[in-house]
């Protein structure tokens, strides 16, 4: 059977992430950030290394006022909310959960952004054509993709972007020799279906196949362990709380389910990779020589 067709992946995305906005909101940080953090040192508290997440990833795209950006598979418009106060950026946000799409429209008004930032309920296939944008960031979408659909993820991408463009794909990686186990079955079937987290190599080779020109890649592997495990003593803290939004049973299942993903990223079964892209041309990227503008 055919896997991540968009049936598929509308309820795939709807079974993980329409569970309950307010039990999500519970182990999350108060961005409602989900995917990796980034710890700027030990101490760091979740809040904090979200935030600073953001940051990085809006540094690493050199973001400035007025330009365009999408964000795909943008959750419940964290970095879309954080890019348009901090960065003064125009900002367009889809994702494939309707509760996540409401609860981003609503931030968004609270927030006084309309005119600066929207968020939909849409498949990502169904943007080629429609516009081009400055940046494009992709925060923990590429795992959802399913390998056979990357060259039309990647060429979309590509169809999106504007010539002096830059792109960021942030995304969970396995490596090439990985081979289906016990633990993924089970997180498949209970927790993330249809998940396929393709190996850096892949990502790399399907950005080179679709025309873009690689300028910079990072591990948070470390930072994804550590994200996981605040996650999950999160979760223990507000246990009440969580089961009146969920079942003993959904709640026991994603604590364990956010502490093997810890130990999984400990042990390096798997990773998180940043990798910044561009459109090969003749003319240089608008990246600066050096990557010190990072982190001013």
């Amino acid at each position: 059977m055919l896997r991540h067709t968009r049936t598929k992946d509308r309820r795939s995305i709807a079974f993980h992430y329409d569970l309950s906005n307010d039990f999500y909101g519970l182990f999350l940080d108060p961005q409602m950030a989900y995917t990796c953090a980034y710890y700027p040192d030990e101490e760091a508290d979740l809040e904090q290394a979200q935030r600073a997440k953001f940051d990085h990833i809006a540094r690493k795209l050199r973001l400035k006022p007025y330009q365009t950006l999408l964000d795909i598979g943008c959750g419940w418009g964290s970095f879309v909310v954080h890019a348009c106060k901090h960065f003064g950026v125009t900002a367009h946000g889809v994702t494939l959960s309707q509760q996540q799409a409401d609860y981003a429209q609503e931030w968004i008004r609270r927030e006084g952004l309309e005119d600066q930032a929207f968020v939909e309920y849409r498949d990502y296939r169904d943007l080629v054509g429609t516009t081009q944008y400055d940046r494009i960031s992709a925060i923990g979408i590429v795992e959802h993709v399913g390998h056979r659909n990357l060259a039309q993820y990647f060429n979309g991408i590509h169809r999106l972007l504007k010539e002096n463009g830059l792109f960021l794909n942030h995304g969970i990686s396995r490596c090439r020799e990985w081979r289906p186990n016990p633990g993924s079955d089970w997180i498949s079937d209970h927790v993330f279906p249809e998940g396929e987290p393709p190996s850096l190599s892949t990502v790399i080779t399907q950005l080179e196949d679709n025309a873009f020109e690689v300028q910079d890649v990072e591990n948070l592997r470390r930072h994804y362990a550590k994200t996981c495990a605040d996650w999950v003593d999160r979760l223990r803290r507000n246990r009440d709380q969580c089961l009146q939004h969920v079942d003993e049973r959904s709640y026991r299942t994603w604590v364990l389910y956010l502490a093997m993903s810890s130990i999984y990223f400990e042990e390096g079964q798997i990773f998180l990779y940043q990798v910044l892209s561009s459109k090969r041309m003749p003319r240089f990227a608008s990246v600066p020589l050096t990557r010190e503008d990072i982190y001013e």
